[in-house]
């Protein structure tokens, strides 16, 4: 089977994804940021589009970009699929266009959207652009939304949280034990490798996946201090002190704001029982847990 990975061989997910699939398929790079992509002969069985923008560590991207990286080449990616050989398109959306910020309870695809940010929000449009569209009733439109996908190369939040407590620096938050949903890259990809051998057996829809057990900041925190040896005291600061300090900080800029605040403490789950149960999956290759001890791992090996 030949499948094709738009989104370059040097990314983040798209690194691991070539290395987790060229054993079992023909597989096949391509970025979009070469405008020549469009003359490509899409002759493949598969296209997996993680074409996007996420972060904008600089603070330099306009809603535009946002738009036109997660919508509009959305519709160009999806257009030379109708136009190519190819029977499943696998198009990666985020959780953020379902929630951003909170959920108490595991979100299923079922719910209702709340995207905020333009990050969301340009999400959300393209899920919804992708399933108006009709299909050939040869083909098949299978969306993905992840939660943060973590492992070796990570360049997010995680990394930031490991230098405060490999560096001996007490994390000033422990006072708020929130849980959040994540996926290691390893379950990430053998989601992808179980979609693409048995697409039968999904229909056209949106699809959350997720680790099984989702993970709490103390729970992260300990790993980070059992993988690097650093036995870091926890500072618990009172919540009143700090949610204070981040409503200065939605007139001042500091680095904290009441956004930012609860993005970082809240809780956010995720089901991922519907694709588990259609795909007749049991249990993923890694807990959650051993999945964040292989991506702390990572960072202290790349000194």
């Amino acid at each position: 089977m030949r499948v094709i990975i738009l989104g370059g061989s040097n990314g983040f997910i798209s690194s691991h994804l070539n290395e987790k699939l060229c054993g079992s398929f023909d597989i096949i790079s391509l970025s979009l940021r070469d405008p020549k992509w469009r003359q490509f002969d899409f002759n493949v069985d598969c296209i997996i589009n993680l074409v996007g923008k996420a972060h904008d560590h600089k603070g330099e991207a306009t809603e535009e970009d946002y738009y036109y990286a997660n919508l509009q080449l959305a519709k160009e990616v999806f257009e030379a699929f109708v136009l190519s050989e190819a029977k499943l398109l696998i198009h990666i959306s985020s959780l953020a266009a379902l929630e951003e910020f909170e959920s108490d309870k595991a979100l299923s695809e079922k719910d209702e959207c709340n995207p905020i940010s333009w990050y969301g929000k340009s999400k959300r449009a393209a899920e919804q652009w992708l399933l108006k569209q009709e299909l050939p009733p040869d083909k098949k439109l299978i969306i993905l939304r992840p939660p943060m996908v973590h492992g070796p190369g990570d360049k997010g939040n995680l990394g930031l949280l490991y230098k405060f407590i490999s560096k001996g620096i007490p994390y000033p938050l422990a006072a708020f034990n929130n849980q959040r949903s994540f996926i290691s890259i390893g379950n990430f990809c053998y989601f992808i490798e179980q979609i693409v051998e048995h697409n039968h057996k999904l229909a056209t829809g949106i699809y959350h996946i997720s680790d099984d057990e989702p993970i709490s900041t103390t729970e992260i925190i300990n790993v980070i201090k059992n993988v690097t040896g650093k036995n870091t005291m926890n500072f618990s600061i009172p919540k009143f002190l700090i949610k204070g300090i981040a409503k200065i900080g939605d007139v001042i800029p500091i680095p904290l704001n009441t956004r930012r605040l609860k993005k970082m403490t809240s809780n956010l789950l995720i089901s991922n029982k519907h694709i588990k149960n259609t795909l007749t999956i049991s249990n993923l290759p890694l807990t959650a847990k051993k999945g964040l001890e292989i991506t702390i791992r990572s960072f202290g090996e790349k000194k």
